[in-house]
């Protein structure tokens, strides 16, 4: 993702809450908490570097509305850090529900 474009971005935000559900499945809440929270957190300081809150279909909307060549390249590469470990945070949740199992 380091070479993600904004457009790459839209779609990595846009899917999150499906590919979060698919993480989550049948994940009892109390083996998620701390990589949701650490989602949530990550969804926070998007949401801040794009004038957004911290919904991810906002955060979407608010990258998809900024021309690709106004981008600041320190922005633009902390949603790109931020994508990555949102991706991580995923395999995580995803990772407790299958050692509930």
């Amino acid at each position: 993702m380091t070479s993600a474009s904004p457009a790459d971005l839209v779609v990595t935000f846009r899917s999150l809450p499906r590919r979060l559900r698919e993480a989550q499945a049948d994940t009892p809440t109390e083996n998620t908490s701390d990589p949701a929270a650490g989602l949530h957190l990550l969804l926070g300081e998007s949401g801040r570097l794009v004038g957004a809150n911290a919904d991810p279909v906002a955060i979407a909307d608010a990258i998809e509305a900024v021309p690709a060549d106004e981008w600041d390249d320190a922005t633009l590469d902390r949603l790109r850090e931020i994508g990555l470990e949102l991706g991580r945070a995923l395999r995580q949740i995803e990772s407790a529900g299958d050692s509930a199992d």
